[in-house]
C-alpha cells in the first residue's frame, strides 16, 4: 500500500483537476469535429481513448516534471513533500514508471489514423520539454498552453482525418485559456520561485497580474465568439457558453495574488469551465 500511495502522489492521480484540464480540450475538439462527422460510435470510442490518454500522459508528465525539478521542489513549501523531493522514491524507479505510462499511451495512440499518430508523437516533444521552460523563459505557461491543448488538433484529425481552420482557432483560444489559469496557479509560488530563480508569467506580470489574466481570458472569449458566431441563438449552447464566460469573469473578479488558497480554488474552477463548454459544443450536435 505504501508503494501505491507513493505512485499516486507521484502521478497526482489523487488530484484530477490536472488530467481533466488536459482532457477537456480533447473533448471540445472531438465534439466540434463531430459536427462534420456524425459517427457516434467513433465519437464515443475516441472520447474514452482521449480520456485514458490524458490520464496516462499527465501522469507521465508529472513524474518527468518532478525528476527535473527535484532540487527546486525541496526549497518550495508547497512541493517539498513530493515523493522525489522528499526521497521516498528513486529516480530510477520513477523513470521506469514513465516508460510504462508512455508505452500504455502509445498503445492508445495507435488506435487512431496515421496522421493522428504522427501528431501524437510530435506532442511528446512538447510534453517533455515543458519542465525546462521555467528555467529559460518567463513564458512557461504559454508553452504549457501549446502542450495541454494539443489534444484539440489530434481530436480533429482523429475524427475527420484533417485539421481544419476552425479546429486551429479553437486550439488558439484554448492556449490563452491555459495561459490565464496557469498564471493564477503560478501565483501561489511567486515568492519561492523568485528566490530560487525560476520564471513564470505570474512573476513577469506580478505588478499587473490581474490585468494580464483578464487579457488572456478576453482573448479566449473573443476567439470563441468568432468561432461560434453562427451558433449563438436562443439555444442550450448559448446558455452554457454564457456560463463558461461567467466562470472566467468570476475568476478575474476574485483573483488575489496574495491569497494562495484562493488561487488554488480559482484554478480548480477551470475544471467546471471546461466541462460546461464541452456540454455546450456537444449540444450543437442535437
Amino acid at each position: 500500500m505504501t508503494n501505491l500511495k507513493i505512485f499516486i502522489d507521484l502521478t497526482r492521480l489523487n488530484k484530477p483537476t490536472g488530467y481533466m484540464l488536459l482532457f477537456w480540450p480533447c473533448s471540445w475538439g472531438l465534439s466540434y469535429a463531430y459536427l462534420l462527422n456524425q459517427n457516434i460510435n467513433s465519437y464515443v470510442l475516441y472520447l474514452i481513448l482521449f480520456f485514458l490518454g490524458s490520464v496516462l500522459m499527465r501522469s507521465a508528465g508529472c513524474i518527468v516534471n518532478d525528476i527535473v525539478d527535484k532540487d527546486f521542489d525541496k526549497k518550495v513549501k508547497r512541493t517539498n513533500q513530493r515523493p522525489l523531493a522528499s526521497g521516498k522514491i528513486s529516480i530510477k524507479r520513477s523513470l521506469l514508471y514513465v516508460i510504462i505510462l508512455c508505452f500504455l499511451s502509445f498503445l492508445i495512440l495507435i488506435q487512431f489514423n496515421n496522421k493522428t499518430i504522427l501528431l501524437g508523437i510530435g506532442s511528446m516533444f512538447l510534453a517533455f520539454a515543458y519542465p525546462f521552460m521555467k528555467r529559460i523563459t518567463y513564458w512557461p505557461q504559454l508553452f504549457l498552453g501549446l502542450t495541454f491543448n494539443w489534444g484539440i488538433i489530434m481530436a480533429g484529425s482523429a475524427l475527420n482525418n484533417e485539421v481544419s481552420f476552425e479546429i486551429i482557432l479553437l486550439y488558439f483560444s484554448a492556449i490563452f485559456w491555459t495561459l490565464g489559469y496557469d498564471t493564477i496557479y503560478g501565483a501561489q509560488d511567486m515568492s519561492d520561485d523568485e528566490i530560487i530563480g525560476l520564471k513564470s508569467t505570474a512573476i513577469k506580470f506580478k505588478k499587473n497580474i490581474k490585468l494580464f489574466v483578464s487579457i488572456t481570458y478576453l482573448i479566449t472569449i473573443s476567439l470563441m465568439l468568432f468561432l461560434f458566431k453562427e451558433n449563438i441563438d436562443f439555444n442550450i449552447f448559448s446558455i452554457l457558453f454564457i456560463f463558461f464566460i461567467f466562470s472566467l469573469f468570476y475568476q478575474i473578479y476574485f483573483f488575489k495574488k496574495e491569497d494562495q488558497e484562493s488561487c488554488l480554488k480559482l484554478f480548480k474552477l477551470n475544471n467546471f469551465s471546461g466541462f460546461i463548454l464541452f456540454l455546450g459544443i456537444l449540444s450543437l450536435n442535437y
